[in-house]
Parts: structure tokens; C-alpha cells; sequence
């Protein structure tokens, strides 16, 4: 079973008091989850007002931080249009303007210039993990010819009750299917479909995620510490030993 681990995703600045914005604190939980089970982590890259920022700077010091603190470990960030403020072609430029390359970066087929991102970040020779939200996502990533270029499918409901937003990511698991995308899939919840989405996502074997950006709580709904607290909650219910 892989195991990322999403250390901060759009959360707020206090939101929880172990939140990660700072190169240093996303190192920090970095070598955290690693030890807790993770294999790969996910990154919002916050300006030094706490913002998320797909600029150079911020983008940079975040990676190298990661780098140096879990070199063995896959790095990915976000490229939410919405850190951009909806400006497509800023968004283009802040990811030519990288100097840091992660191994991968989030690319939503849900927002506007999706594929020309995507061609870009190939270009650039970063793997794209690319984000599904509706069952005909499937069908637009085929017709865009960027599967090759993914390293593996999100499978992200955005529904707030657990049992629909299962039903969706089955139903994105089946337009992966029907499209022929031989992808590996990482299934992910937000707060209160968290866990039932990873229950589901375990029993058709595939990826999964957990972190500060999904969810705050343990599976009992207590508050969690820290991201690694619900990492090893994860491991210890979906990491099978071998044999």
C-alpha cells in the first residue's frame, strides 16, 4: 500500500496549532510522517505571510527543505488555479520560473487550462499527478493524451457525506476503467469523508492519502496532534506486512 502524506493542503494559519507553513516546519513533518509510514508527501508552499504560493522563491526553499530532510521520500506539490487567483497565465509563468523541481505536482482537470499546465509540466520533466473530481474526468484526461505524462490518478470526491463521495470515487475508478487509464490511483477524502473513502480505497487496493489537508481528526474523531499521529493511524490499519 503507498502512503502520502498531505501536510497542510489550504488550511489557515491556526488552524491547528501543528500546522506546517515554513520550509522548516514542512521539513520537519516531512521526516515525521517518513518515519510514521509515509513514502511520498504533498505540499501547499506558503509566502512568508502564511499564503499559499506557487512562486519561485517559496516553492524553492519548500523542496529543498524536503530534500534535504527525507531524500528518499516523493515530493509533490500543488497547482491549484486558486493560488494564483484564477489567473491561468501567471500560473503558467510561476512554474516555468521554478528553479527547485518537485518529483510531482496536482494538476485538476476541473480547472480552466489544465492540459496546457500539464504539457508544460512534462515539458519540464515533472510527473503529474492528476486530480479527478467527477465521474467524466476520465474521459477528458483521455482526450487530452496527458495520461502517459501522469505518475498517478487522484481520486478525489468532493461530496461532504462519506457514503456519496464513495460512490463517486467508484464511479471514477469505472471511467478510469472504461478509458483504458492504467493508472496507479490515490484515493483521498476532505474532513468528514476522510476515512471512508481510504476504508473503500484500501479494499479495491489502491494508493492512499492522509494529512492536515484532508482531515484534523483520528478515525474516533478525536483531534489529531500532528500529521504524523494520522499517518501511523493509517499505517497501522492499511500497511499489510509482506508475506
Amino acid at each position: 500500500m503507498f502512503l502520502q502524506a498531505c501536510l497542510n493542503g489550504t488550511r489557515a494559519p491556526g488552524e491547528h496549532e501543528r500546522l506546517p507553513l515554513t520550509a522548516a516546519e514542512l521539513a520537519r513533518d516531512a521526516r515525521e510522517v517518513a518515519e510514521a509510514g509515509a513514502v511520498a508527501v504533498h505540499v501547499h508552499p506558503r509566502d512568508g505571510d502564511g499564503r499559499e504560493s506557487l512562486d519561485r522563491e517559496p516553492c524553492g526553499a519548500a523542496v529543498a527543505a524536503l530534500r534535504e530532510a527525507v531524500p528518499d521520500v516523493e515530493i509533490s506539490l500543488s497547482t491549484g488555479l486558486w493560488i494564483t487567483e484564477g489567473d491561468v497565465e501567471r500560473r503558467l509563468a510561476c512554474v516555468r520560473g521554478w528553479t527547485e523541481l518537485p518529483d510531482c505536482a496536482s494538476l485538476n482537470v476541473a480547472e480552466e487550462g489544465w492540459a496546457e499546465l500539464g504539457a508544460l509540466l512534462a515539458d519540464r520533466g515533472v510527473w503529474i499527478e492528476i486530480g479527478l473530481r467527477a465521474a467524466e474526468h476520465p474521459v477528458e484526461l483521455a482526450g487530452a493524451g496527458l495520461a502517459r505524462r501522469c505518475r498517478r490518478a487522484l481520486v478525489e470526491p468532493p461530496e461532504t457525506a462519506p457514503a456519496i463521495a464513495v460512490a463517486t470515487a467508484g464511479a471514477i475508478d469505472g471511467g478510469l476503467e472504461r478509458e483504458r487509464i492504467e493508472l496507479p490511483q490515490l484515493h483521498h477524502g476532505t474532513d468528514f469523508t476522510t476515512w471512508a473513502v481510504l476504508d473503500a480505497a484500501a479494499r479495491r487496493g489502491r494508493e492512499v492519502r492522509i494529512g492536515f489537508e484532508d482531515c484534523l481528526t483520528l478515525l474516533d474523531a478525536r483531534r489529531a496532534e500532528s500529521n504524523a499521529q494520522l499517518v501511523a493511524a493509517a499505517a497501522a490499519r492499511y500497511l499489510r506486512p509482506s508475506g
